[in-house]
């Protein structure tokens, strides 16, 4: 049987991916649409609408994506360990044979192979998990998807607003309109950084490039969408 713990921790660590992609894709796409309102000269309030129209249609979308994805990956899971194990039943002397050449491969003593295969062929649900492994690399691991999914748009959502605040902020306090797209930048780029580093930790790479990779892809995300918003503004 699958431990307990390892699909807790897989379950976790799914949560977090769906909170620190989804968070990451909410204040690029936000961020880029009001770099491209501004580079357009459009106005705080039309800034504001386009703003938080893309925030909730898009968190809407990539919720969607991420329950129908997860929901997929269940289903095919749950087929191919259903496959598996007909396969184990009508052929498990094979299976068997199989497991123990693939041990043997990997460096085990035949011996001990024999034994530690033999073993765990008495157990269904181990022995197909095993299987399970050698043929697709990993256990099988059954995800919610609409948690997954409420993950997604509440990251999304939660961190898109970020590019916004100033400009909300604006609205009862005018002394920050002047300034509100040089102070929406900065909070965005220390929030990119921030994410970026977190994101390291999913991926297992060096934090500080990983969010100056995300500041410079936000960067140049907010660069288009300002050049385009100015060169149709002008038209």
């Amino acid at each position: 049987m699958t431990n307990p713990r390892k699909k807790r921790q897989t379950s976790n660590g799914k949560y977090i991916k769906s909170i620190v992609y989804g968070g990451l894709d909410g204040i690029v796409t936000t961020f880029a649409v009001v770099a491209g309102s501004v580079g357009g000269e459009l106005s705080l309030k039309v800034i504001l609408i386009l703003g938080f129209s893309n925030l909730l249609a898009d968190g809407f979308s990539m919720a969607v994506g991420d329950y129908l994805s997860t929901k997929s990956q269940n289903e095919y899971e749950k087929m191919t360990w259903q496959k598996e194990q007909l396969e184990i039943v009508n052929h498990h002397e094979k299976e068997v044979k199989r497991m123990m050449d693939s041990f043997v491969d990997q460096g085990v003593d035949k011996e001990d192979a024999n034994v530690i295969v033999k073993t765990l062929a008495k157990y269904e649900k181990p022995f197909i998990n095993q299987v399970w492994k050698e043929k697709y690399g990993s256990d099988s691991t059954e995800q919610l998807p609409l948690k997954n999914a409420i993950a997604t748009f509440l990251s999304f959502s939660l961190f898109g607003v970020v590019p916004l605040l100033t400009y909300v902020f604006s609205l009862g306090l005018p002394i920050l309109v002047q300034n509100s797209f040089l102070i929406a930048s900065m909070l965005t780029g220390i929030t990119l950084f921030i994410l970026g580093a977190v994101k390291s930790k999913i991926n297992h790479s060096n934090w500080l490039k990983s969010g100056i990779e995300m500041l410079v892809v936000g960067g140049l995300a907010a660069v288009v969408a300002y050049i385009v918003g100015f060169v149709l503004g002008n038209i």
